[in-house]
């Protein structure tokens, strides 16, 4: 049996190196979109920590890198309410994985899906007035439809990606640490 405060120590470096490879991965993008969005493994990290640690922890580590993300991401905002939305709450709300202890595609899931919606309602009322008329060849009337193609297609692709590598790792001696049975 370990000791609470050895446990204290390893949840604080792992959250430590989550956050740290998750910023690493956010500069390492597949695809870049021009008004913000990318499609990479940064959520990979944040998600893990919080399948290994619950939802307090999870939330912490999630909020730490939430404020790294607003600091590191480049400017692309348009005011405080964009900040606030597309960064701070957005990368927020990946922490409520960890309302699914040792469960990672439910974790996955619903994290992404989450961060999706608030990228969705910040694209359709925030970002409105910045739509094209015309994108993925489609003519757009509506900021909604428009939020929904724009955040969905960085968003699924990260979802995929990330439920992968989980679904790869989990079928390694790896899984033990992913469901913390280590």
């Amino acid at each position: 049996m370990q000791s609470k405060t050895h446990l204290r120590v390893r949840r604080l470096t792992e959250g430590a190196i989550c956050i740290a490879l998750a910023e690493i991965l956010s500069f390492l993008p597949l695809y870049k979109f021009p008004w913000g969005g990318s499609i990479d493994l940064s959520m990979f990290p944040i998600i893990l920590y919080c399948v290994r640690w619950g939802f307090g922890p999870g939330m912490i580590v999630s909020t730490a890198h939430a404020v790294l993300q607003a600091l590191f991401e480049g400017g692309i905002a348009i005011g405080w309410e964009s900040i606030l939305g597309d960064f701070l709450i957005a990368y927020m709300v990946v922490g409520t994985a960890g309302l699914f202890k040792g469960k990672f595609y439910r974790a996955t899931a619903v994290a992404c899906t989450l961060r999706f919606l608030v990228h969705y309602v910040v694209g359709a009322t925030i970002w409105a007035e910045y739509m094209p008329e015309e994108f993925f060849k489609m003519t757009m009337t509506s900021p909604w439809i428009y939020s929904a193609l724009y955040n969905g297609a960085y968003m699924l692709p990260d979802m995929v990606m990330v439920m992968v590598l989980g679904f790869v790792l989990l079928r390694t001696p790896a899984g033990k640490f992913i469901r913390s049975e280590n």
